[in-house]
């Protein structure tokens, strides 16, 4: 059993990732799928006139401005359109998916960070109306209940908070905790790159094996969202997992390809 985590970039192939879910569960492999989303996310909030914001936190670290119609917006979105689309994708090609957010039955859960201090304009500023924390419980019982019965689950933010408030997590790490939860030995994180570069975005640049021992190093290497992946990448180590796979999500077989070692594989 391992957990796949989808990202939410544009130009990932989810019709592809879903062929070859369909071709791994009929082999009797069962996974958990979590995704993200944020590539609509960004176009419908622009569209509905909320556009979206960015912070950067004093770690170095960009992640989503979260206020309480962002919120809306990202439930929207996540919870909606991407989580019910990718189950259908998954249904037709006869998967039996259940599609969840962290939300339900206490799926994720976790504190509702209290204030998040960034730097705008060169400057500390802190933030104290943000729906964002991490995910620190895992509802196993749940999951191993589906996956026993036959269902594949398939999981996105937000989590919820231990007083009962949506709270948005980031999905690399949430994915992690899961695995770590479980008892996975694997996490295969599909994005819109072949996996960590060390010139980005040149794609001839690929980073293809990490010493779990090494990755620290390889921290100052990764951009943007990608230094999330690789906080999750160490979260999962720690945790227990054996095998991390960055992998690329816009090809044939992905999933097949980076069980395989394609991709950036840490171990």
């Amino acid at each position: 059993m391992f957990i796949l985590k989808i990202g939410g970039s544009t130009g990932i192939n989810y019709d592809l990732i879903a062929d070859d879910i369909a071709a791994l569960v009929q082999t009797g492999e069962k996974m958990v799928v979590v995704h993200g989303g944020s590539a609509l996310t960004n176009e419908v909030a622009e569209k509905l006139g909320h556009p979206p914001q960015f912070v950067t936190s004093v770690s170095g670290f960009t992640s989503r401005r979260t206020d309480r119609r962002t919120l809306e917006i990202f439930e929207m979105v996540y919870c909606g359109q991407m989580n019910k689309g990718l189950v259908e994708k998954l249904q037709s090609r006869g998967v039996n998916a259940v599609g969840l957010s962290g939300l339900d039955g206490r799926l994720w859960e976790g504190k509702r960070k209290d204030a998040i201090k960034i730097i705008e304009n060169g400057r500390r500023r802190v933030l104290r109306d943000d729906f964002t924390g991490k995910v620190e419980r895992v509802n196993t019982d749940l999951l191993n209940l589906l996956l026993s019965a036959g269902y594949v689950p398939v999981i996105t933010p937000p989590a919820i908070s231990y007083e009962g408030e949506a709270i948005n997590v980031d999905g690399d790490r949430a994915s992690a905790a899961t695995a770590i939860a479980l008892g996975a030995d694997t996490l295969v994180i599909l994005s819109n790159v072949p996996g960590l570069l060390e010139n980005f975005p040149n794609e001839s640049t690929l980073i293809r094996h990490i010493p779990a021992q090494s990755l620290d190093k390889f921290m100052a290497v990764a951009q943007d969202r990608m230094k999330k992946k690789v906080m999750g990448a160490q979260e999962a180590l720690a945790g227990g997992l054996t095998r991390i796979i960055f992998a690329d999500g816009r090809v044939e077989n992905p999933v097949r390809r980076a069980l395989n070692g394609e991709g950036t594989v840490i171990e």
